[in-house]
């Protein structure tokens, strides 16, 4: 007689007419032999925290605020570029110069500064887990914007300023997009 896990309660009878259609069903087959095998036991899977997730995601959006001005200071020649403080302006010469590697990009024609603000969170830690060093957010000119100016292009820099992994960034080179996108410099993994 079967048992309940954890209890005492045995199973209800299986009705005999469930019996012999479950024979006519089944027909002649046969059992399979024994072959020894053994099956590794059910793993339960963890619950998914779906509100720890959602305040998660909640921090992502509410640390990359637009409230933070941009600094005169920040800027040299024409064009916007960030260097985290205490790091050598060697490293941003070797952004600009291409010594590293682009790794990946997230184009963000087309998108609200919200949706933008959103994707732009997801990709720096999407980049950050996969130990990314180098990475282009292409913002536009703003060529398409009602004023003819960058919206996103000011706002980009402003969430990227905001970012602890971000380590320096620069206007892109014209053959990695120019003045309508930024080379990004992340911190290493480790």
């Amino acid at each position: 007689m079967a048992k309940k896990k954890g209890g005492s309660a045995s199973l209800p009878p299986v009705p005999e007419e469930d019996v012999v259609l479950f024979r006519e069903a089944v027909g002649d087959v046969l059992p399979l032999r024994p072959t020894g095998r053994r099956f590794p036991p059910f793993k339960r899977l963890k619950p998914i925290p779906h509100q720890s997730l959602q305040d998660d995601h909640q921090v992502l959006v509410d640390s990359l605020s637009d409230h933070l001005p941009w600094s005169e200071a920040m800027e040299t020649g024409e064009e916007l570029s960030f260097l985290r403080p205490g790091l050598s302006r060697q490293t941003l010469r070797r952004l600009r110069g291409g010594h590293w590697v682009i790794q990946a990009e997230l184009d963000l024609h087309g998108h609200t500064s919200d949706e933008a603000r959103l994707r732009l969170a997801e990709f720096l830690n999407q980049c950050k887990k996969r130990g990314m060093r180098c990475v282009r957010v292409i913002h536009g000119k703003g060529l398409r914007s009602k004023n003819k100016e960058p919206v996103l292009k000011v706002k980009v820099k402003n969430w990227l300023m905001q970012r602890e992994e971000v380590l320096a960034f620069c206007q892109a080179r014209p053959a990695d997009g120019g003045g309508g996108a930024a080379l990004v410099l992340l911190k290493a993994a480790g």
